[in-house]
C-alpha cells in the first residue's frame, strides 16, 4: 500500500478547490510578514470575517481618481499611476525614496465570493475592499 498519492489520482472538485485555496493563502502570506514590509506595491492586508474578506491597501499621496481597481476571475487587480510633482521639475533631486509610475497588484480570491457586491472606499490613503462570501453550493444527487 502506497503512503503516497498523485493528484492523478484521486482528482475530484475538493482537491480543486482545495488548490484554489492554497494560491489564495500563498498570497496571504505576503501581508503576514511580521516585522518585514512587503517590497510589493501596494502593501496589503487581508482580514476575513465570517461573511467577508476586508482588504486595505495602503496607497499614500495618491487620489481615488489615480486608483483602478477590479475582480475578474476570481483576481482581484489593484493598478494606477503616481506622477511626479510638477514643482521639482527645477533643479535637482538629492534624495528620492517615492515610488513613481505604474503600478499593479493582484492576489487570487477564493471561489466562495460575490463579485458583483464588492465595494470599495478610499480614505486617508488607504484602499479598503470589502469582498462578501457567497453561500456554500451544491446539489444533491439523486441515485436512480
Amino acid at each position: 500500500m502506497s503512503l503516497i498519492h498523485s493528484n492523478l489520482d484521486n482528482f475530484d472538485l475538493e482537491s480543486s478547490i482545495n488548490n484554489v485555496f492554497d494560491d489564495f493563502i500563498k498570497d496571504l502570506n505576503v501581508a503576514r510578514r511580521g516585522n518585514v514590509r512587503s517590497r510589493q506595491f501596494p502593501a496589503l492586508e487581508i482580514h476575513e470575517t465570517e461573511k467577508e474578506y476586508i482588504v486595505d491597501a495602503e496607497l499614500p499621496g495618491l487620489t481615488k481618481e489615480q486608483i483602478s481597481a477590479d475582480v475578474h476571475d476570481n483576481v482581484l487587480s489593484i493598478s494606477g499611476e503616481i506622477k511626479k510633482d510638477e514643482k521639482f521639475q527645477e533643479g535637482k533631486t538629492l534624495i528620492q525614496e517615492r515610488r513613481y509610475g505604474s503600478f499593479s497588484r493582484s492576489i487570487s480570491l477564493p471561489p466562495n465570493i460575490k463579485t458583483e457586491e464588492v465595494t470599495a472606499k478610499f480614505e486617508n490613503g488607504i484602499l479598503e475592499m470589502k469582498i462578501p462570501k457567497s453561500s456554500p453550493t451544491g446539489k444533491k444527487i439523486d441515485i436512480k
